[in-house]
């Protein structure tokens, strides 16, 4: 007997009333009501000739054929379910591009610009991961990543995004009641650091402070938290330009006399060398790099 797709609402509701051994619970399953239920088993069972269930006063329990019915079609309806989820996964995982960056860049740099990429590429899901180990692009990893650093990573490939400058920044309130005139004034006050390779003695150097006694009081492994400490008052953070844009733009920060030191490392967009990127990742690599050129 060749299966019709008009038998397939019957047996989706049998196969659900036989695992539940229950027509309510079945009915609560597939949105239907129990009457439904019933009426597509007794569809099914006048089709087929045979009882499938047992009716008594405490429910139902199927019969040898309704048991054998049953292990049929819930290895049936699990496998089109398996495959309907695989290609439905395939297709998101198609659209999905994972992202590894630092927090600070996303937090001040990139979550402004995301809705313009979003509102360009409606149909693309991004994942954002801001971990501070540094990720490994293993089968099923991130797809690309932004890294700070010098430029060459054993494996990758890597785009120059853009680079940065240091430069001081304090709170308005502190600066106020500081009254910094110098950069040799600012070694006087608390400093505020993070775990970057260039930072504060790198600064006072470039500055040509000689001979000043740097005091990092506090320091931070993100330059976020950086950031929020000096504008919540306890002293001067070393801002790094790319971080610091909406701080000052917001007047939460204010930048302090002194030069602003270029950084010896930039912001690189990375993917691994042998691997070549998907239609909607390279998508996303294209918008960073037209981004910063614009």
């Amino acid at each position: 007997m060749a299966l019709r797709a008009d038998w397939l609402p019957a047996l989706t509701a049998f196969e659900s009333a036989a695992r539940h051994q229950n027509f309510a619970h079945a009915a609560e399953e597939l949105h239907l009501t129990a009457s439904a239920v019933s009426h597509h088993v007794r569809k099914l069972e006048s089709r087929l000739g045979v009882a499938l269930f047992q009716r008594h006063a405490r429910g139902v329990s199927l019969t040898a054929e309704g048991r054998q019915l049953a292990d049929a079609a819930g290895t049936a309806l699990a496998d089109v379910d398996g495959v309907l989820r695989s290609l439905r996964g395939a297709r998101e995982a198609h659209d999905r591009v994972r992202i590894t960056t630092l927090h600070s860049l996303t937090y001040t740099w990139l979550l402004p610009r995301l809705a313009a990429f979003t509102s360009a590429n409606p149909g693309i899901r991004l994942n954002v991961d801001t971990e501070i180990a540094l990720t490994r692009f293993d089968e099923g990893g991130p797809d690309l990543g932004i890294r700070h650093g010098p430029g060459h990573w054993p494996g990758l490939t890597s785009h120059f995004l853009m680079d940065e400058a240091l430069f001081p920044v304090v709170s308005p309130a502190y600066a106020r009641q500081a009254c910094i005139e110098t950069a040799a004034d600012i070694a006087r006050h608390p400093l505020i650091a993070d775990h970057a390779r260039q930072g504060w003695h790198d600064w006072f150097r470039g500055a040509h402070v000689h001979g000043a006694k740097v005091e990092e009081r506090y320091t931070f492994s993100d330059t976020t938290d950086a950031m929020k400490a000096a504008a919540a008052g306890l002293g001067i953070a070393l801002a790094r330009s790319r971080i610091a844009v909406p701080y000052l733009e917001s007047g939460e920060l204010v930048r302090l006399p002194g030069p602003a030191l270029p950084a010896r490392w930039g912001y690189y967009v990375v993917y691994p060398a042998h691997r070549r990127l998907r239609p909607a990742a390279q998508g996303f690599v294209d918008w960073l790099l037209e981004s910063v050129r614009a």
